[in-house]
């Protein structure tokens, strides 16, 4: 899989992880765990690292920290996980039973979820950096309404990653967020890829082009996410699934190369007449 630098150390990362929003809010059934360890296999058969959760998706720590011990090559795994409430306490609190559940006393990345209280959370973060307990700082957001916020934010704090949405569908990030990102040497690390699923319905029946298929991509999974990549502020993408074949197709798109900016346009321009 290809990599990218993270800005503020240099340090490689795989540019496709996997998101456990919703996909790994899930209980003990065999059948549901077998099913989310072969996705976290897909991803580390790919030469993928990264896994992406929080303690604001159910039971997804969990399951992470209890099934990635599972998989060969786990040991390289980048794990982001965020903090979700107000109050130091409750923040570090929450920080320490994420760490409970993950199985682990050293977090890649700490984010802070939605920017809730973010100036308290982001002093303990810190706080715990400094101590070695976590690596990396970051903020995140779902929602396009929030972009002034999240601004306002990377104008003013040292961070090491944004997270934030940014589709073939949803490019307001490339306005102001993804050259932000770049001249402050962010990371960014892109979530809701396919817009909850949207970007299916929008394709449903319709073939892929010749000429995106000449270009490497297999699926249309693998074309929204490599226009995603064209962009290269984006250090990592992290679609989120509990399905090994959506997972295998998703990975795939980090193989090889990524359109330059007359293809990706190509792509926005064709999927925009469908």
């Amino acid at each position: 899989m290809l990599t990218r630098p993270i800005p503020s150390t240099g340090e490689a990362l795989p540019v496709v992880g996997i998101g456990t929003w919703r996909g790994f809010d899930i209980g003990r059934r065999p059948g549901e765990r077998a099913a989310r360890r072969a996705v976290l296999a897909a991803l580390f058969e790919a030469g993928g690292t990264v896994i992406d959760t929080s303690p604001m998706y159910g039971r997804a720590e969990a399951v992470v920290g209890e099934e990635l011990p599972e998989i060969p090559g786990h040991e390289r795994a980048f794990v982001a996980t965020k903090v979700w409430t107000r109050g130091r306490r409750r923040g570090i609190r929450q920080m320490s039973d994420s760490m409970r559940l993950l199985g682990t006393d050293t977090v890649d990345l700490m984010q802070i979820h939605n920017l809730v209280d973010w100036r308290t959370q982001l002093e303990s973060i810190r706080a715990w950096r400094d101590e070695g307990r976590i690596r990396y700082v970051g903020i995140t957001h779902y929602s396009t309404s929030a972009f002034d916020d999240l601004e306002d934010v990377m104008r003013r704090q040292a961070l090491d990653f944004v997270q934030l949405p940014y589709s073939i569908g949803l490019t307001g990030a490339a306005e102001r967020l993804l050259p932000l990102a770049a001249e402050r040497g962010i990371a960014v690390m892109v979530n809701r890829p396919f817009e909850g699923g949207g970007l299916y319905a929008s394709v449903r029946g319709e073939p892929l082009p010749d000429w995106a298929r000449e270009a490497g991509c297999a699926s249309w999974s693998q074309y929204f996410l490599e226009f995603i990549l064209a962009h290269p502020a984006v250090t990592c993408v992290i679609p989120g699934t509990g399905n090994p074949k959506y997972a295998h197709a998703a990975v795939a798109a980090g193989a090889g190369r990524v359109p330059d900016k007359v293809e990706a346009r190509r792509m926005r321009d064709h999927w925009q007449r469908l």
